[in-house]
């Protein structure tokens, strides 16, 4: 499999949500560093059992998922796309954000996700669609697989190499990887114990950030900050 990249939201790397994300993950995936603290009531050793495929991946919400390359494009051409769009499209209210979990695993999503928010994803994954390599059929029969998808996230899946777009789109910033009951309960009063000072605040979504796999497997890397300059 070639190398992926992926157009998400992420704070910047400056605001104190970075650094608390980055420091439960263990990972800050700006600079690659491993960061090892007991936070939120767990040791580094239990976070990290609990976070594996979170930390990989990087503290982000997804707004295209991770996609290798049209065989015709390379890396240049989508950093020139994703400027001439930033360019153009004006920054969007998240607003508060709250800890919840969904399904197993545990994230900060939107305390009410906006028809706006919704609208602005959905646009990003139409837009920038033309640069995906096409979904090989193990991939698709991989997410079959993995979760039961409506006909609507089946279709989905095929227009846009993945189910959870358009109407059927959560802004949400995974902070574990799936649990069982008993320990997500504990993964969770920890993780509200270490994000609740700052899930008081309003957030922006005022950026693309593009994040990149090199090889199959490998952490994900925040390459590129792109704020959005269009008027409202």
């Amino acid at each position: 499999m070639p190398e992926r990249f992926a157009l998400y939201y992420a704070p910047d790397t400056g605001s104190a949500l970075w650094r608390h994300a980055a420091i439960w993950l263990g990972r800050d995936a700006a600079t690659g560093a491993t960061l090892e603290a007991d936070v939120g009531g767990l040791d580094p050793e239990r976070r990290h059992a609990v976070t594996h495929s979170a930390r990989r991946y990087g503290f982000h919400a997804t707004l295209k998922a991770p996609m290798a390359l049209d065989g015709k494009l390379e890396g240049k051409d989508l950093d020139r796309a994703i400027r001439a769009w930033a360019d153009a499209h004006a920054p969007v209210d998240i607003g508060r954000l709250v800890l919840k979990p969904i399904g197993g695993f545990l994230a900060l999503v939107a305390a009410e996700q906006s028809a706006a928010l919704t609208d602005f994803a959905g646009r990003v994954v139409a837009d920038f669609d033309g640069f995906r390599a096409p979904l090989s059929e193990a991939d698709r029969a991989k997410r079959h697989a993995n979760a039961s998808l409506t006909p609507r996230q089946a279709g989905y899946l095929d227009r846009y190499g993945y189910p959870y777009v358009m109407e059927d789109y959560l802004f949400h910033m995974t902070v574990s990887d799936s649990l069982d009951p008993a320990p997500q309960a504990e993964v969770r009063a920890a993780a509200e114990n270490w994000f609740g000072p700052l899930l008081g605040e309003e957030v922006m979504l005022d950026r693309l950030v593009l994040f990149h796999e090199e090889t199959p497997g490998a952490p994900f890397l925040r390459r590129r900050d792109y704020l959005l300059l269009g008027d409202a």
